[in-house]
């Protein structure tokens, strides 16, 4: 399997990861000073472009996606949008984990400490 790093995105998806990581949300702005330079031992990338769509946080090594779900995940039609990419992604073989921003802003301990099980693959 290719790394997903080297993995086609469409022009506009890349382009709008990069709009994205000049924009971060205050709660993926607090995950990315913790998770950056390795810090969990795990090297991760922000706003990181992956066919269709962007991941706020990816971890190669792991194929580990983290994605930071604001309120608006909760209701709609979001929670089966979510479902539809999470699906996407692990057909490429790349699990989702998914922690609430409201998580982070309380407890960013509890969410590094989540996140680095997910990506030893004990979760």
């Amino acid at each position: 399997m290719l790394s997903l790093t080297t993995m086609d995105a469409p022009k506009a998806t890349v382009q709008r990861a990069r709009s994205l990581r000049r924009r971060l949300t205050p709660p993926e702005a607090r995950l990315w000073v913790a998770l950056r330079g390795k810090a969990l031992g795990w090297r991760f990338r922000r706003q990181h472009p992956i066919g269709p769509y962007v991941l706020d946080f990816y971890c190669d090594r792991a194929k580990l996606a983290v994605e930071v779900d604001g309120s608006m995940h909760y209701v709609g039609a979001n929670p089966a949008r979510d479902a539809r990419r999470d699906e996407w992604m692990l057909g490429r073989g790349v699990r989702t984990l998914r922690l609430s921003a409201i998580l982070i802003r309380d407890d960013l301990d509890a969410a590094l400490r989540m996140i680095d099980h997910a990506a030893k693959g004990l979760d």
